[in-house]
């Protein structure tokens, strides 16, 4: 009877650990953009790709406008609006990045501690 309870234990973990490793196969680039819209911190990656594209729209009118002007002086203050929020634009899109190498990073942890637990 021992036996077949340690038996059924052991399937259990397997399929356990079947499914944990399942789980932290490596994903690619955009599948794990897209995970950082889910979990825990979801809502401030949707706040920050709202914020990004409302600079970057109004980056680009502020370009339109440079473009579109003949007196320097307003030329300067459209061209300096245009680039302070393509900067501020791309400087919050890349601030997602360290969010995704820890995602990556904490993956490949689960991985070997999956396999010291196999080995033991």
């Amino acid at each position: 009877m021992t036996e077949r309870l340690d038996k059924l234990i052991e399937e259990a973990l397997r399929a356990e650990d079947s499914a944990i490793w399942e789980a932290t196969q490596e994903k690619g680039y955009f599948a794990l953009g897209m995970s950082l819209f889910r979990g825990r911190l979801g809502w401030m990656t949707w706040v920050i790709m709202v914020v990004q594209t409302v600079m970057f729209l109004a980056g680009a009118w502020c370009a339109v406008r440079f473009f579109g002007t003949t007196d320097v002086l307003m030329a300067l203050r459209w061209g300096l609006s245009a680039t302070v929020l393509f900067i501020l634009a791309t400087q919050l899109k890349l601030s997602l990045m360290p969010q995704l190498q820890a995602e990556r990073i904490l993956r490949e942890l689960k991985r070997v501690e999956l396999m010291l637990a196999q080995k033991e």
